[in-house]
């Protein structure tokens, strides 16, 4: 038996191990919490600018120079993370942040063999290493290591510690993280990495100047290589998945990441917040075909010359493309200025909107007969963009054809302060000059207004009349997209179905898309606005310091660029709005009288009767005899000519009408044969004149 001496000694012994246990962990305790591991909140990492998806748009380098992208294991390809733990830290999930067995197994192999084979560094322990730079690799600062991984350990997950090494893992230069350095070197995310990619990027961080494909190519393979034996080693991946992709070269290229919608993103940074990435409305995949259309159409258009365009969804008001100019590092094409929001002349562009207001009051159908002749409005003398005249045309020619004097004719009767009113109800407040009332000239472009203007108000036409407010995310978190009605359903229908039938620039692409066009005075800004059933698009292009270029013009300039993006957008088409009840376009022939023949006189009513002489064919005169050799080979044609009368004109022989209609007063006939024949003509009011003739 015990004696009692000696279980009192080995109490007292226990109790004192014992306190000297807790003693010595309430002073580790106090000194943990004395020397916490440098962990903050948040790391300090680039400002990233999403898309609506959430897909990387641009990244703005951290203070240090660091593309530093924070990374969430949602983000990471899985089998990369797999091979990550396999290679590193295979019992990651299991130890407390030091792995007793890998640091035995590595300090028997230097035993050994006298140098490193292997290290004993887990996750955690290369996280301390990253939060906290060691400045030797001597055993002081491995226990430090292992006392901070244990620390790690305490107050991070295994998921938070993962996060937190992949976001901060040096890869080369100034890459930091696998999400930068995935970028870099494959010009994708991580997400969905090939077996070759993921064993390249496990290898890096352990030699990332070494090893950097950019500068190391050979060396970088082999190191991926390794990678792979050890997966197989390891059973993580078979022997021919390893052997597949040890044939995938390695690139040597590093490329930039994610540079798109500048002007926006800057416009974002006044609201970033660390670790919270900006989001734009935009779609990735639309920015990058506008800017890429934009960069080819301002190398084709020439030096100085810039363009910009907006392309929004016209049910929402979302802007998902924009391009504040062809280059924002272009300092010849002054890139930095975002020329979406820059107040220019629209030239012809708002016409559509003048025709609208003339359809909604009942004023004109697209058949009526419009004048297209000099005119005076007390002074003003608009002209035509041609310096000529067609006569007269339909309200859907006029439109079609972009005519200025018929637009300003209808502008005259609608009033310019209707059409600057109805603007304003639709959130576009046009720019005039200081202390003047709307004039005819604002239907012309003597108004000032943005692209983005534009295309906020060419959404009430893609979208029945009802315009949205135009959002890109750079707005006050407190501004709201409201919807206004610029046209009612009707009208609104009327000018699509007139702006669908405009021809496309040659070689472009019939996309179903109905398009306007407008150049500016002195050819500073050519424009072009389009849409479907759904996305409107607006083109810019023009010298940023507002300099004349001679034949730019926006059916020639701007046309061509607004259909190669739609196209290059990769957005489907949308059929344009089907005929809404009430709407309807009769035949010329079946007008009434008021709206037969369009004209504003002194007391603003519709004039019906026109004041022009009747149509008079002064040759060949009534009763005449041509000889025109009708009984030979050769035989020639009679020329016809009138005075008086309203063009179009349109020739009859015998009853028979010529071909098609002509706005001239001569035309040509070629007699069947000798005999009497009765030639008519009927001008565009249906007034008539005849003549009877023998021909020999």
């Amino acid at each position: 038996m015990l004696s009692r001496k000696f279980l009192r000694r080995a109490a007292i012994t226990a109790g004192a191990c014992a306190g000297f246990l807790a003693l010595s962990f309430a002073a580790l305790w106090e000194l943990d919490r004395a020397f916490p591991p440098p962990l903050p909140k948040k790391l300090a990492v680039s400002t990233e600018v999403q898309d609506r998806d959430g897909q990387l748009l641009r990244a703005f380098a951290t203070p240090d120079g660091y593309w530093r992208l924070e990374t969430h294991l949602d983000q990471v390809d899985k089998q990369f993370v797999d091979m990550l733990v396999t290679y590193e830290d295979k019992r990651f999930w299991d130890h407390d942040g030091v792995d007793v067995l890998a640091l035995g197994r590595a300090a028997g192999q230097l035993v050994t063999s006298g140098h490193i084979v292997s290290g004993g560094s887990t996750l955690s322990m290369q996280l301390a290493r990253l939060i906290e730079p060691r400045e030797s690799r001597s055993i002081g600062s491995k226990i430090k290591q292992m006392l901070r991984a244990i620390q790690i350990e305490r107050r991070l997950s295994k998921r938070e510690i993962l996060e937190r090494y992949l976001t901060l893992a040096p890869y080369g230069g100034n890459l930091e993280g696998v999400r930068a350095a995935s970028l870099a070197y494959f010009g994708k995310e991580p997400k969905r990495l090939t077996v070759s990619e993921a064993a390249l990027l496990v290898a890096l961080p352990q030699l990332p100047e070494k090893r950097r494909p950019d500068r190391n190519l050979e060396i970088a393979h082999a190191a991926r290589d390794r990678v792979l034996s050890r997966m197989v080693s390891s059973g993580l991946i078979g022997e021919r998945e390893a052997g597949r992709a040890a044939l995938d070269d390695v690139s040597g290229l590093r490329r930039t990441l994610p540079a798109l919608a500048a002007h926006a993103s800057y416009a974002m940074l006044p609201k970033a917040v660390p670790g919270q990435p900006l989001k734009l409305t935009i779609r990735k995949s639309v920015q990058q075909g506008l800017e890429q259309v934009a960069r080819d159409a301002a190398a084709k258009l020439g030096p100085r010359l810039s363009v910009a365009m907006v392309l929004a969804d016209s049910r929402t008001g979302d802007i998902l493309g924009e391009v504040g100019s062809a280059n924002f590092f272009d300092a010849s094409r002054s890139g930095w200025i975002d020329m979406t929001k820059v107040v220019r002349s629209p030239g012809s562009t708002l016409k559509p909107f003048i025709y609208g207001l003339a359809f909604e009051q009942g004023l004109v159908a697209q058949e009526t007969l419009i004048e297209d002749s000099p005119v005076d409005f007390s002074g003003y003398r608009p002209r035509n963009f041609d310096l000529g005249y067609q006569g007269d045309v339909s309200i859907r020619q006029a439109l079609q054809l972009s005519l200025n004097v018929p637009a300003i004719r209808v502008l005259d009767a609608v009033g310019p302060a209707r059409l600057t009113a109805r603007f304003r109800q639709a959130g576009v407040n046009p720019i005039l000059p200081v202390n003047e009332a709307p004039g005819l000239a604002i239907g012309l472009g003597g108004v000032g207004v943005t692209l983005r203007d534009l295309v906020q108000l060419y959404t009430g036409l893609a979208n029945g009349g009802k315009t949205h407010t135009l959002h890109d995310g750079t707005e006050p978190a407190n501004a709201e997209s409201s919807a206004t009605t610029i046209l009612n359903d009707q009208a609104n229908w009327q000018i699509i179905d007139i702006l669908s039938g405009v021809k496309p620039p040659e070689g472009a692409l019939q996309r179903g898309i109905a398009y306007k066009t407008g150049t500016s005075y002195g050819y500073r800004d050519a424009w072009s606005v389009g849409f479907d059933g759904r996305y409107v698009l607006g083109v810019w292009v023009g010298r940023p310091d507002a300099g004349a270029v001679p034949g730019l013009s926006g059916y020639v300039s701007a046309a061509p660029i607004l259909f190669e993006g739609f196209v290059r957008s990769g957005l489907a088409t949308v059929p344009l709005p089907g005929k809404p009840p009430g709407a309807f376009t009769p035949r010329r022939e079946d007008l009434p009288v008021t709206l037969a023949r369009f004209g504003a006189g002194s007391d603003g009513l519709v004039q019906a009767t026109p004041t022009e002489p009747a149509p008079t064919i002064v040759f060949p005169p009534d009763g005449a005899r041509v000889d025109l050799g009708t009984t030979s080979a050769d035989a020639t044609p009679l020329v016809l000519k009138l005075q008086g009368g309203r063009a179009p004109f349109r020739w009859l022989a015998n009853g028979k009408p010529l071909t098609g209609i002509d706005r001239r007063r001569t035309a040509t006939w070629q007699p069947d044969g000798a005999g009497y024949s009765t030639l008519t003509v009927i001008d565009a009011v249906g007034r008539a004149a005849s003549v009877k003739v023998f021909v020999e």
